[in-house]
């Protein structure tokens, strides 16, 4: 491990670390949405696996994992059930310090060791991977924590027409993919694929323009959505994105960041079934996943890493698919029942920002800090 790649371990960890601060012990164990894990277990997980694929995986010393497998295995302990069962956060902050610790003292003896895991630094970029996956869904634990609580909000009032303005990706054969080390296997192998011509947007949907869809009638429009879309937006009485909240005629958008005006910021937290419908309300569609690399890689989308931008492709393998380095990374989602979202938000690490990168949720979440760009 080199002394840059070991500095950002450390600080992954520290920034893990230091979600245990500023909350009192049951806002860290509160589940704040039936989709999310208690901060707390996150913190230790995160620990934990690092600890599991280094010590356990390469090194086959047991002795930490086989205590606490039964809880930091996802498959193993159901979401509701964590937080009664996680340390407190002093005893959880000293354990992560003393996992830590024995993490370095393997890291050290990685660089003699050989295993096929530790070929071209992939474990450590795995693990420093999985640090900044976690770290972006503990800010979306925090997020629902202050929307229960008191968020900070700005005020909407004035719908906006959808813009029009869009950039025109002409047909080309490109590489789709990663070929990294640093690469998931969903990302791999990296393949030709030909693009046909289509135009995109040149930003991601704005607050103003789906309030627009919203006054519009947008939500009680049956034909704008899927039949699956509507019988889900009926039952779970969905009327605006997740975190708006109506107030004097106008609408309170909480978790807003006030470099930019209300109007203009990209709208989030819709889910995969309502940007099917804005877009058909927009005369448009979403674009399939390959489009949307397309047009990264060619450096054609502007106003990128502020929100994910939901595409209108299931998540499948690429052709040659392997998994690795086991089943239950990609191979579960691969049902049909969960859709590409493409890009970053603000919440997202460096290690996740690259044009192959495939992050994949089920058509109905909407806490993901999500939005949508528009193609034609």
């Amino acid at each position: 491990m080199t002394e840059s790649s070991a500095s950002r371990l450390l600080a992954l960890r520290c920034a893990s670390q230091a979600m245990l601060d500023g909350r009192d012990e049951a806002a860290l164990r509160r589940q704040s949405h039936p989709d999310l894990s208690p901060l707390l277990w996150h913190v230790g997980h995160v620990f934990f696996v690092e600890h599991y694929w280094l010590a356990e995986r390469v090194f086959g010393d047991r002795s930490v994992t086989d205590r606490w497998r039964g809880l930091y295995f996802p498959e193993e302990c159901q979401k509701h059930t964590r937080s009664i069962r996680l340390p407190d956060p002093a005893a959880m902050r000293a354990w992560t310090d003393q996992v830590a610790a024995l993490n370095d003292h393997y890291w050290a003896r990685a660089a003699q060791h050989p295993h096929a895991l530790l070929e071209r630094g992939y474990l450590h970029a795995f693990i420093c991977q999985h640090y900044a996956q976690h770290l972006e869904t503990m800010r979306l634990v925090v997020a629902q924590l202050d929307l229960a609580d008191d968020p900070t909000v700005a005020t909407l009032d004035t719908p906006g027409d959808v813009r029009r303005e869009r950039v025109h990706i002409p047909g080309h054969t490109m590489q789709i993919g990663s070929a990294g080390i640093d690469a998931y296997d969903n990302e791999k192998p990296a393949h030709e694929r030909t693009v046909d011509a289509f135009d995109v947007a040149s930003g991601p949907v704005s607050n103003a323009e789906w309030l627009g869809f919203m006054r519009d009638g947008g939500y009680d429009r049956h034909e704008l959505w899927d039949d699956d879309g509507w019988r889900w937006r009926c039952l779970d009485r969905v009327e605006h994105p997740q975190h708006w909240r109506p107030v004097d005629g106008g609408w309170q958008i909480a978790w807003h960041d006030s470099r930019t005006p209300i109007a203009e910021a990209p709208v989030h937290g819709i889910g995969w079934y309502e940007a099917r419908a804005f877009a058909r309300y927009a005369g448009a569609r979403l674009p399939a996943e390959h489009e949307w690399e397309a047009a990264a890689r060619s450096e054609h989308l502007n106003a990128t890493g502020q929100v994910w931008e939901w595409c209108d492709s299931a998540f499948k393998p690429y052709p040659g698919f392997t998994a690795f380095p086991y089943d239950g990374y990609s191979k579960p989602w691969f049902d049909g029942h969960h859709y590409v979202a493409r890009g970053s938000s603000v919440h997202t690490e460096a290690e996740i920002k690259r044009p192959g990168f495939r992050n994949f949720y089920p058509p109905t979440h909407r806490h993901i800090f999500a939005g949508v760009r528009l193609a034609w």
